[in-house]
């Protein structure tokens, strides 16, 4: 009985992570896009995931959802082996991956009901959901207009009410802030934090490092395919800024007024 109640206490004190990443890699040829990477979002975090052009942060995003095979490492979400049990581990998810087209000749109200329908949810509740989302998401007047003649902020946001209508417990968001406008943006953050809040998962990808360091409360920096630094926000900026420790740890920074001939005095 007390080896139970120990054993209790002690899940407890270690939930089941949101994300576990393990050994990941992914070749494009033969260059290494992802290498051998480890990675652990714990569950009810707010996680940024940051890093240069090319780092790996979109393919390693895109094996942990489910949309590319890895070549090899083990992902599990919520305890689901996402390769093994591939239908399960993405219903747990909710996904915005940045650059993949929508099927933009639906409307938007139709877009998102879809993304409800292929979830397995009734069409009753998916319409209610896809309502309220649009009108969360200032989209309400948009919904019977073709996806194809949204504005790129838009098209954000339809693409953030197709992650969200099934309700998932992991949201994983690449770049969801890019060509936003910042009335919209603080209206995402808020329905972001409150999602947390509730029990949710976030992870951001973004280059804004002020708005991670703002809204993330743990943050994982990653250059060439591998994790160089994972933990809290104040663990790994330490006492500087979140930008700092990220151009400390890349490397990279070039410094100098440059050539003469583009100083004009």
């Amino acid at each position: 009985m007390t080896q139970n109640s120990s054993g209790s206490d002690e899940l407890a004190m270690h939930p089941i992570p949101a994300l576990s990443i393990r050994g990941l890699v992914k070749y494009f040829g033969d260059k290494p896009a992802v290498d051998n990477l480890d990675l652990t979002v714990p569950s009810g975090s707010f996680f940024g995931l940051v890093g240069p052009n090319g780092a790996g942060k979109t393919t390693t995003l895109s094996m942990a959802t489910g949309l590319l095979r890895p070549d090899a490492g083990q992902v599990s979400v919520h305890g689901v082996d996402v390769w093994s049990h591939l239908v399960e581990a993405k219903r747990l998810v909710g996904n915005l991956s940045d650059g993949v087209r929508l099927f933009d000749r639906l409307t938007g109200l139709q877009l998102v009901t879809y993304a409800g329908l292929l979830s397995g949810m009734t069409r009753e509740v998916v319409v209610e959901r896809a309502h309220d989302l649009l009108q969360l998401l200032d989209l309400e007047g948009a919904g019977g207009t073709l996806v194809i003649d949204y504005s790129a902020g838009m098209i954000k946001k339809i693409a953030l009410a197709c992650a969200l209508v099934h309700a998932p417990k992991l949201l994983v968001l690449d770049e969801p802030f890019e060509s936003v406008d910042p009335v919209s943006s603080a209206n995402i953050r808020d329905i972001l934090e409150g999602f947390v809040a509730s029990g949710g998962t976030v992870i951001v990808s973004s280059h804004a490092m002020d708005l991670v360091q703002r809204m993330c409360d743990h943050v994982a920096i990653i250059a060439q395919g591998r994790v160089l630094a994972a933990g809290t926000i104040d663990e790994i900026r330490g006492d500087s800024t979140l930008e700092d420790r990220f151009v400390e740890l890349v490397g990279g920074r070039r410094t100098g007024e440059g050539p003469a001939w583009l100083r004009l005095s």
